[in-house]
């Protein structure tokens, strides 16, 4: 009986495959069919009789297959399915990955407007069109204001695409990119604060590298002011020098849209490490001190004007360049450009403001009773001051020039302690006012942390490099 059915079947088969073969649609079901009789009229042939009737296995019971598959009309043969599985295609995205922008961070200076704004920042000047227009009659962006902060978050093109102007410490305009053009929107909310950590090496300069290891321009502004008073960054800095700073990064609506303050940090020149923590009394008055409560700020500043060389040092036995004899040099002369601004190292009380022979335009400040400082070779002295005129450190009272008795534009630079001269370069400037001694523990509990995390992201990274 067996072989009975294994010949139908194989007829049956054939019969098909005839059928089917001539139609590549019918390959697979021919195939799949005939594997499945084939399968049948095999296991058919195992019965128990076939087995040794002498062995001690149990007899082998198969359990019957029953393949499903769809029926075939041989006149119009129509397939749909045999034993169906469903084929998962993982879904392809096609939405092309957010680029990176780069954040640009500019603090507004007096007198700047949008547009000298965009040209510092090599922004487009479409851009600045594109921006003006959607402004409309509003003019969201033309009231800036000075000491505040412009972040222009750009694309690898160069294309603005996002504008934000920090009117204040919980109001935002922001400017976003719709295609070609901006809409405008004021943000009112709460600016969040998070605190982070950034390291830089010296190489060439505190700005370029600066810039490279993600400083802004705002956080090296601070650091000069911070350490100005120890480090002179035009001369000091030496390749290898190292800056660690723990500082607050702004949100606003989880965008970034700017630097805080910096809270504390560590800048080892020459080897010779210095490190500042911010501190904030009950009265909102702050200002940076050394771990132990020692102001970091000095009387006086080390240097009165921004300048690209020291053209001649503090010399007792200089000879004189005009005329030509030995003539004492009681200062330090800095080449700098006519017109640059020339600042009051310290506060005073401007005692002497017109012309001193080879001096040219002078300007002398007294400082208290025991210090004095001179300006000399003005090119012109600043409007709205005269003698006895009060003034504080850093204020501008005058522009470099060469009147006088000068070989070119520089500002000479006198510090006289009690009536002697010193040398401005190496004398020991005063500190201002430590912390009280009754804010010792409230100064230790607010800046412990801050420290805390100094000491952390400078281990981490002694760590990885000797790894």
């Amino acid at each position: 009986m067996s072989l009975l059915i294994t010949h139908y079947m194989s007829e049956i088969t054939t019969y098909l495959g005839y059928k089917l073969v001539k139609n590549k649609i019918y390959k697979s079901l021919f195939l799949g069919i005939s594997t499945a009789i084939a399968a049948t009229a095999s296991y058919a042939l195992i019965t128990p009789e076939n087995l040794d009737s002498k062995s001690t296995t149990p007899p082998l019971t198969t359990p019957a297959i029953q393949p499903t598959y769809t029926s075939v009309s041989i006149n119009n043969p129509t397939i749909t399915s045999i034993n169906p599985k469903p084929i998962i295609v993982p879904p392809i995205s096609l939405a092309p990955s957010k680029p990176k922008l780069k954040i640009l961070t500019h603090t507004i200076k007096k007198g700047e407007s949008l547009s000298i704004i965009f040209s510092k920042l090599k922004l487009k000047k479409i851009d600045l069109l594109d921006l003006i227009e959607a402004q409309g009659n509003k003019k969201q962006f033309e009231s800036i204001y000075p000491n505040r902060e412009i972040i222009a978050h750009i694309d690898s093109d160069n294309k603005l695409q996002e504008l934000i102007y920090k009117k204040s410490s919980t109001n935002l305009i922001t400017a976003t990119r719709s295609n070609n053009t901006f809409s405008i929107e004021v943000v009112s909310e709460p600016i969040e604060k998070r605190i982070t950590s950034i390291q830089t090496t010296i190489k060439s300069s505190l700005f370029v590298d600066g810039k490279k290891a993600g400083f802004t321009d705002k956080l090296l502004m601070q650091l000069s002011d911070i350490f100005g008073w120890d480090i002179d960054f035009a001369l000091n800095l030496r390749k290898n020098d190292k800056i660690t700073v723990v500082y607050e990064k702004l949100f606003a609506g989880g965008k970034e849209v700017g630097t805080g303050n910096i809270l504390s940090a560590e800048f080892i020149n020459q080897g010779q490490p210095f490190t500042a923590v911010r501190f904030e009394n009950n009265e909102g008055d702050s200002g940076y001190f050394t771990p132990e409560g020692k102001s970091m700020q000095k009387a006086f500043l080390r240097t009165p004007v921004n300048f690209s060389r020291i053209s001649s040092h503090f010399n007792l036995k200089r000879k004189h360049p005009v005329l030509n004899k030995i003539r004492a040099h009681r200062g330090v002369d800095y080449a700098a450009k006519t017109g640059t601004a020339i600042k009051t190292t310290g506060n005073g009380k401007i005692i002497f403001r017109g012309k001193k022979r080879g001096y040219g335009r002078v300007i002398i400040v007294q400082h208290g009773k025991k210090y004095s400082t001179l300006y000399a070779h003005l090119s012109k002295f600043r409007k709205g001051q005269k003698v006895g005129s009060r003034v504080k450190q850093g204020q501008i009272i005058g522009y470099v020039g060469q009147s006088g008795l000068a070989t070119g534009p520089h500002l000479h630079y006198e510090f006289l302690v009690n009536g002697t001269h010193k040398n401005p370069l190496t004398v020991d400037l005063p500190h201002a006012r430590p912390v009280k001694k009754a804010l010792l523990a409230e100064f230790k509990q607010q800046t412990q942390p801050y420290i805390a995390q100094l000491n952390k992201t400078i281990a981490t990274t002694l760590l990885a490099k000797s790894n």
